[in-house]
């Protein structure tokens, strides 16, 4: 059982030992650390939107930034798309692919950052949130897995885990929001 347990542990952190290898993928998560700052310094509000644990990582990402990640600061407007009433009423009246869209129709504008998460890249209601806040001149950044898939494409910096395993993918995702977070409080200080 230790031999296994050692051997998820590598799997892991092999990924990230990958990524922190490799200079391009660096300038791109300092790129979009700076995207944020911008939005936050400009006034505006950073949206996330995912499906199952991409949903818990939006969330996750939201709370850190409304609430605080390690230091005492001012909050820094943040939300994420996963309210059940809106989710709920939008989809059981029309359809869930759009619910996400609909949510980037009403809030988002040109001051902000939308965050798509996926990990396969190709969550059709990801991929229509970022759509409308790109056609209402939002940023947009996607945290996305394999090869980046469809989303890859269609926003302004994509963060692509060159890994198949959703799980790897996962954990790679919340280490680049920690990393976010303290880039904020302490390089930027854009709150």
């Amino acid at each position: 059982m230790n031999e296994k347990i050692a051997s998820l542990l590598r799997a892991s952190s092999d990924i990230k030992a990958k990524l922190a290898s490799d200079p391009a993928f660096l300038s791109q998560v300092d790129a979009s650390a700076r995207i944020l700052a911008k939005t936050i310094g400009a006034g505006g509000t950073i949206y996330a939107c995912g499906n199952g644990g991409s949903a818990c990582d939006a969330a996750h990402l939201t709370e850190e930034l409304v609430a605080r990640y390690k230091r005492e600061r001012p909050g820094i407007r943040a939300m994420h798309f996963g309210d059940l009433g809106v989710l709920t009423c939008w989809s059981n009246d029309y359809e869930y692919k759009s619910a996400f869209e609909r949510q980037a129709l009403t809030f988002c504008g040109p001051k902000d950052c939308m965050i798509g998460i996926s990990t396969s890249g190709n969550s059709e209601n990801v991929l229509r949130a970022l759509s409308a806040a790109k056609s209402k001149g939002s940023a947009c950044i996607a945290l996305l897995g394999k090869d980046g898939g469809k989303i890859k494409s269609a926003c302004n910096l994509s963060l692509v885990v060159p890994a198949q395993d959703t799980e790897r993918i996962q954990e790679t995702h919340i280490t680049i929001i920690h990393i976010w977070c303290e880039l904020l409080e302490t390089e930027f200080k854009a709150y």
